[in-house]
């Protein structure tokens, strides 16, 4: 199988994390795709141009990170990021659906920096920005969890590939006014697969 991804990609970088967590290194090849360029030869294998895309052997494919990394996790042994039942597991996909709200919009946010500075959009940098502040602050609770320092899970994973975005984005600090969440990135980021493929999540 053949993973694209752009290699900056967050949501690219939870698959391959899943990956390194599931031991697939060796049944999963990451290919970087180039995006964003006209006729790239990666439109030939997914046309709708995004990342992650996951190649399977019967040369179809999946498209979106959470179908991605769901899909490598039941690959091989007992399932790491399924959700629980009952009442624990609604709580366990509001946490994720909460985390994949900001990663989102500092994905917006990130991507408009990218542009040339003359086509940037103040008010959408701005938007974002305010949106991303009243998330932190609402994380540095939220963290506290019982669900968010147990065994890995999707909401864990997305908000640990959001909080890695920080450092190229200047009004997204948190570590010095968010002790709760600083030393959650903290304590993450010594997982093996985090120092690998996000290792600006230590700081």
């Amino acid at each position: 199988m053949e993973l694209h991804t752009t290699l900056t990609s967050p949501f690219g970088k939870m698959a391959r994390i899943v990956i390194l967590e599931k031991g697939l290194s060796d049944r999963v090849s990451v290919i970087e795709a180039k995006t964003r360029t006209i006729d790239s030869p990666y439109y030939k294998i997914n046309p709708s141009g995004r990342v992650p895309y996951l190649l399977l052997d019967d040369a179809s494919g999946l498209e979106e990170s959470q179908l991605i990394c769901a899909y490598l996790d039941h690959l091989v042994g007992p399932p790491m990021l399924d959700h629980p039942g009952g009442a624990v597991g609604w709580e366990s996909r509001r946490l994720e659906s909460l985390a994949r709200s900001m990663l989102d919009g500092v994905s917006v946010w990130s991507r408009e920096l990218y542009r040339p500075e003359n086509e940037r959009s103040p008010t959408i940098i701005a938007h974002e920005m305010a949106r991303a502040r009243r998330m932190i602050d609402n994380w540095e609770t939220e963290i506290t969890n019982p669900l968010m320092s147990g065994d890995l899970n999707m909401a864990q994973l997305t908000l640990a590939v959001t909080l890695q975005i920080e450092p190229g984005l200047e009004g997204f600090d948190f570590r010095a006014t968010h002790a709760n969440l600083n030393a959650w990135a903290a304590r993450l980021s010594t997982r093996p697969s985090f120092q690998k493929i996000i290792p600006q999540l230590a700081g």
